[in-house]
């Protein structure tokens, strides 16, 4: 009876029974069940044909110099039975703010790609700003767009202690996925290949500049000491010349020898500049997912369906305070009309 149960919500009452627990379910069934089956359809209709898979790739990357733990990187990548060309460089890449950074990501959005939903041979740019339709923005404003864009799809992390890099790139199609991944390293290495490059030539340019300089004080030093020589052909029995040969021909030695170490330096800064090296050590190539990774859909359906759980209970109790509420009125307002009538009985008898 209604009555019985009006106890489970009796604030005098002050422990619940199993009884009073299993009346309300029976009571409130249909809005504990209806409500999350309300809630699974329709996020099974969202998982289904309104949310966007989206794919994760990722690769792992080392510095082939990595400045003071260099030794560290070489023993590491050996151990994965990987060669590092020793640049030669101490350089300690930050990785994670070259790539996230507006010049790297403005050279990978040039790259054209393949894709199921655009067609074949599209740049990067065009897959995400404009697609197939005409560009609504001019071409610093859609960069601007796609920038955005591609640098909320890279996230990069270091391992401090390997110094190994992860890189991850999310898309909705897994190919392009992996292909931006590689375009990512790919332009990564290019970027360092250039640093050091202009590095290089502008050490041989100073180099060269230091030569022209030294050989031409080198020039006027030995023309000072064959001067002497031929002014002064007998020394023997004067200290003072013969101090002043040796000098002048320290000085022509100390020159020789600085034009001879600019010279090997030379050599060494032309061979560096023209080197081929891979800046970038891939330990893990860029991977195509076989799976989405985003949104996990049966999390998704039991995290509703639990709500739908929670909201049915909520909606049946307040269901039952309000019944309890109308009714301890209906009974107030039923004693108080029939005071109100026995009351005017009362008067009309007396009269």
């Amino acid at each position: 009876k209604d009555s019985d149960y009006s106890i489970f919500f009796d604030s005098n009452k002050e422990n619940l029974t199993i009884i009073d627990l299993m009346y309300f379910f029976a009571k409130n069934i249909k809005v504990i069940i209806f409500t999350p089956l309300v809630f699974f359809f329709i996020m099974l209709f969202y998982v289904l044909f309104l949310s966007e898979s989206t794919f994760t790739s990722s690769s792992k990357i080392i510095s082939s110099s990595t400045g003071g733990s260099s030794s560290q990187a070489f023993g590491l990548a050996a151990q994965f039975g990987i060669s590092i060309p020793n640049s030669g460089a101490e350089n300690n890449w930050v990785y994670k703010d070259i790539i996230k950074s507006r010049t790297l990501l403005k050279k990978v959005l040039e790259q054209k790609f393949d894709t199921y939903q655009f067609g074949k041979n599209k740049s990067l740019l065009q897959i995400l700003t404009y697609g197939n339709n005409k560009p609504n923005f001019n071409i610093d404003t859609l960069e601007i767009i796609a920038v955005e864009k591609l640098h909320s799809m890279i996230d990069v992390s270091e391992d401090i202690r390997t110094n190994i890099h992860t890189i991850i790139v999310d898309y909705n199609e897994p190919h392009l996925a992996k292909e931006i991944n590689m375009a990512v390293i790919e332009q990564l290495d290019l970027h360092q290949k250039n640093y050091n490059k202009n590095k290089e030539s502008k050490a041989r340019q100073f180099i060269e500049g230091r030569i022209l300089d030294t050989n031409k004080d080198l020039v006027d030093a030995e023309e000072k000491l064959k001067t002497f020589m031929d002014r002064n052909r007998r020394i023997q029995n004067s200290p003072s010349l013969q101090l002043e040969q040796q000098r002048l021909t320290r000085e022509v030695n100390v020159l020789t020898d600085v034009i001879t170490t600019l010279k090997q330096q030379l050599e060494t800064t032309k061979i560096e500049e023209v080197k081929e090296s891979d800046y970038v050590v891939i330990i893990d190539y860029p991977t195509t997912p076989l799976h989405p990774s985003k949104p996990n859909k049966l999390f998704l359906i039991i995290l509703t369906i639990i709500l739908g759980l929670i909201v049915g209970i909520f909606v049946g109790w307040v269901n039952e305070t309000m019944s309890k509420i109308s009714k301890d009125k209906m009974m107030n307002n039923m004693k108080a009309i029939f005071k109100k009538n026995i009351s005017e009985l009362v008067t009309l008898k007396s009269k």
